[in-house]
């Protein structure tokens, strides 16, 4: 017992230390209950096998596809408007919408809901996404408190009251508490928040526009300037001929930039369009949609000689919505290339570069000299100092990197595709979500099961670009952190220590009152609930809270409250609950945050509840 207490008191000091990982110190600690002996290697690996870990790992993927495909930032959009410009405002609406959502979903689940949104929010309003995801984790847990399903310490303790013989609860008994810990919550966590999570202001805004957005990059090149789209129909000359066969380029001094088609596949959970970028040997198909660019007069000379209709501008293509005279970047992008004065390109024609045969990648423009070069490129010589806007697919477009002596590509167009939202999932994405919500608020199928059959369908259905992607919005930092403290709970038991030290707590404060053994029984599960999870902790202290107060002769449920509130109340520790390490790496916290943001809190919660639950509850 005193080695297992040793290994918990030096990972707390680490922790708060901060300057080695919180997951290294995690492991670190398993290892060492490992090598003492005190756990079996079954029981030290159990926590990456645990429900609540793949949950994690399957909310991060569902996250991130509400995130891709712009459905975060279409819902904070709305929040914004109804916020206005006040960081008060947002923040109470932000808490209220958590706390509300939490009441019927668990709070992992809840979080994983809001925190894309949150954090789309933020960025929208220009302020540290910092300053609300920690306050919104902590609402998911008060809101938890409000009915008899929102969290599980208030069904264990209800499970208690039924096997004791005592009336059980209703679903809304906890919503008088809930409501109380939530007015608490705002009222300490804006204050605190705003002195200790807006620290990063600056850093984060400054780092933000490093290099050209893409819609920078299309409007200083003029990219929807004379662009137009031609449907490709039965009798078009166009159909079953390749792109050099046509020669487009030289016989109408129009380029041909992309084609969107329809896949063939016909199943909506599946991608909706394909683009594809134009190379020399590209098959144009009956149905498909070209993106051309040229003077009015060449591209409708093209549309009349090869029986292709123009598209009208308002006219949507069946599978996106109406044109609006600009270019997607979903899967085909742009970069500017800078030339090396070494180069071996340079004073050679455009035609003759390769970019196209070799790296299947198009030069739009040239800026040469504060000039743009649009027309004629085929024909331009290539000089000391040009910049070139090339379009490619944006795995090909990271491979222009790899001959860094001939040119350099301009920021960082594997980032810039990240940012890219694919908003014509973003119905798809917001069914899924909506089921996912309803299927564990229901209780249809355990909550673990809904969460990854959600994460399969946003890959499957194309909300998340690949599976490679999905592996990337995993945050392995809190996977790791919570797989590796997860067994902490059963060396607290299997040693004793857990039993011992709640049994001296409470045994030590049974004669001096009812309000002060409440009070001993509330802030023992309170610690413990620090290192241990917020379950075991209620399943570990309701009985020793019940047979206390039966012991003193008062009523069990203002006791057996206070473990319920105890124990989902902890907001001092990143690891105690999963919303709380959810939003550690999103909003850059350090395991310091917690105590400065979370131990006050946690405290004024508790001595308000200590004087409240006596009120509602009568001893």
């Amino acid at each position: 017992m005193t080695i297992t207490l040793i290994i918990l008191l030096l990972s707390a000091v680490f922790f708060v230390n901060g300057k080695i990982r919180s997951d290294l110190v995690a492991l670190c600690a398993l290892l060492l209950l490992l090598i003492f002996d005190i756990l079996t290697p079954e029981e030290a690996l159990s926590g990456f096998s645990n429900s609540i870990v793949i949950m994690m790992a399957g909310l991060f993927v569902v996250g991130g596809a509400i995130f891709q495909t712009g459905l975060a930032k279409m819902i904070s959009s709305k929040i914004l408007r109804w916020g206005g410009n006040s960081s008060t405002k947002l923040f109470i609406l932000v808490m209220s919408v958590t706390s509300f959502i939490g009441a019927f979903v668990s709070n992992t689940g809840t979080v994983a809901l809001m925190l894309p949104i949150v954090v789309s929010l933020a960025l929208s309003a220009d302020t540290n996404p910092g300053r609300f995801l920690m306050p919104m984790a902590f609402a998911s847990s008060m809101g938890g408190m409000m009915t008899l399903i929102g969290t599980p310490p208030n069904l264990v303790i209800h499970n208690v009251l039924l096997d004791a013989g005592y009336e059980g609860l209703s679903f809304f008994s906890f919503l008088p508490v809930g409501l109380i810990c939530i007015a608490i919550g705002i009222l300490t966590l804006l204050p605190l928040s705003k002195y200790f999570l807006s620290k990063d202001d600056n850093g984060l805004n400054n780092g933000k526009k490093k290099h050209k957005s893409l819609k920078d990059l299309a409007n200083e090149y003029q990219l929807s300037r004379n662009l137009f789209r031609l449907r490709v129909t039965a009798g078009s000359l166009l159909k079953n001929k390749n792109v050099r066969e046509l020669d487009v380029r030289r016989s109408y001094k129009t380029n041909v930039l992309e084609i969107r088609r329809k896949p063939a596949s016909q199943n909506p959970f599946f991608k909706t369009v394909e683009q594809k970028i134009v190379g020399p040997d590209t098959i144009i198909l009956e149905g498909d949609i070209l993106y051309v660019r040229g003077d009015v007069e060449n591209v409708q000379r093209f549309s009349e000689d090869t029986h292709t209709p123009l598209i009208d501008t308002q006219e949507p293509e069946e599978v996106h919505p109406k044109f609006s005279g600009k270019l997607r970047f979903d899967k085909i992008g742009i970069a500017e290339v800078v030339l090396m004065p070494n180069s071996k390109l340079i004073n050679r024609l455009i035609e003759e570069s390769g970019f196209r045969e070799k790296y299947h990648v198009n030069v739009l423009s040239i800026q040469r000299s504060q000039e743009y070069i649009l027309q004629g490129l085929k024909d331009q010589k290539l000089k000391i100092g040009d910049v070139l806007l090339v379009q490619g697919e944006w795995a090909d477009i990271d491979r222009l990197n790899e001959e860094q002596s001939e040119w350099v590509v301009v920021g960082q167009p594997s980032e810039a595709a990240k940012e890219i939202t694919l908003d014509y999932k973003a119905p798809i994405a917001a069914v899924i979500m909506i089921l996912m919500v309803l299927v564990m608020a229901l209780n249809i199928m355990p909550a673990v099961m809904a969460v990854l059959i959600a994460a399969v369908l946003m890959v499957l259905s194309g909300c998340i670009r690949s599976v490679e992607d999905a592996y990337k919005t995993i945050n392995w930092e809190s996977i790791v952190l919570i797989a590796a403290m997860l067994p902490m709970a059963s060396a607290l038991e299997k040693t004793g220590a857990s039993t011992t030290i709640s049994s001296t707590l409470v045994s030590g404060l049974g004669g001096f009152g009812p309000v002060i053994l409440l009070a001993g029984i509330y802030f023992a599960t309170s610690l413990t609930t620090m290192f241990i999870s917020n379950t075991a902790t209620a399943v570990l202290f309701a009985p020793i809270a019940l047979h206390s107060a039966i012991g003193s002769g008062v009523s069990p449920y203002p006791f057996l409250f206070a473990v319920a509130v105890a124990a989902s109340m902890c907001f001092a520790s990143p690891f105690s609950t999963p919303p709380n390490a959810l939003v550690m790496s999103a909003g850059r916290y350090t395991f310091a945050d917690y105590i400065k943001v979370g131990l006050p809190l946690q405290i004024i919660v508790g001595i308000v509840m200590i004087l409240v639950l006596p009120l509602l509850f009568r001893f």
